[in-house]
């Protein structure tokens, strides 16, 4: 029996390829209109969050332009264009990097409700307060959200964890996250996350484990529906 190899791509990245391939047959010409999200899922038969991140991938790659409310197009290819990096460890998309983060930020919160010192309270006041004075359109945004997670990892007295939430936050900060999330984000948007944030800090200044996990839960879910729903295509 011939051994095959083990396709380690994730999901999103084997999807991406597909359309790629397409694009690259002719099939999908430049300028024309790849049939809507939906319909590349039921003909994939993958969840519309996969296409979506293999539509992001593409756009990255300079395969693709997403027009919100239009539909998404073939481009022209360029010649600068970059293939996927390859390497031992796929690279996770945005909506594998939610679902771990709302395995283990929870309980960093609910630790950091525990554990906190006067210091580090301080800190994570301070991340918040940039967050609320900083708009949607400052890149400056990412950074101070990311003061806000690592302040709360601090907080939470374990250093393994902080090493988790690094970790964590290294995908959050790359090309296809970061396409992903200027899909949906506005200035509504991130005040919507402020006050997620807020609540977060306020159960932990109360010193209360289950509130700051539950508030921490809401937070991620909401992100994630903000990623599941952000640009409408039909």
């Amino acid at each position: 029996m011939p051994i095959e190899s083990i396709d380690n791509r994730r999901l999103y990245r084997q999807i991406a390829d597909q359309i790629s391939r397409l694009i690259d047959s002719g099939e999908c010409p430049p300028g024309s209109r790849l049939p809507a999200e939906r319909v590349l899922a039921e003909q994939l038969n993958v969840s519309r969050p996969t296409v979506r991140e293999a539509l992001i991938a593409l756009e990255v790659e300079g395969r693709v332009e997403i027009r919100g409310g239009a539909g998404v197009f073939v481009l022209e290819r360029a010649e600068a264009a970059t293939s996927p990096v390859s390497g031992s460890v796929p690279v996770p998309g945005p909506f594998e990097v939610l679902f771990a983060r709302d395995l283990i930020e929870p309980d960093v919160a609910a630790l950091a409700a525990k554990n906190a010192t006067p210091g580090q309270l301080a800190d994570i006041s301070t991340a918040l307060g940039e967050m609320v004075c900083c708009s949607a359109n400052d890149p400056m945004h990412v950074e101070f959200d990311r003061r806000f997670h690592f302040g709360l990892a601090e907080a939470s007295g374990n250093s393994a964890l902080v090493l988790a939430i690094q970790a964590l936050w290294t995908p959050r900060e790359q090309a296809l996250y970061m396409r992903l999330e200027n899909h949906f984000h506005t200035e509504a948007v991130w005040q919507r996350s402020i006050i997620e944030h807020r609540e977060i800090l306020e159960a932990i200044k109360r010193q209360d484990p289950k509130a700051a996990r539950a508030a921490m839960h809401r937070h991620l879910k909401q992100a994630e529906m903000r990623f599941a729903s952000s640009w409408k295509e039909e």
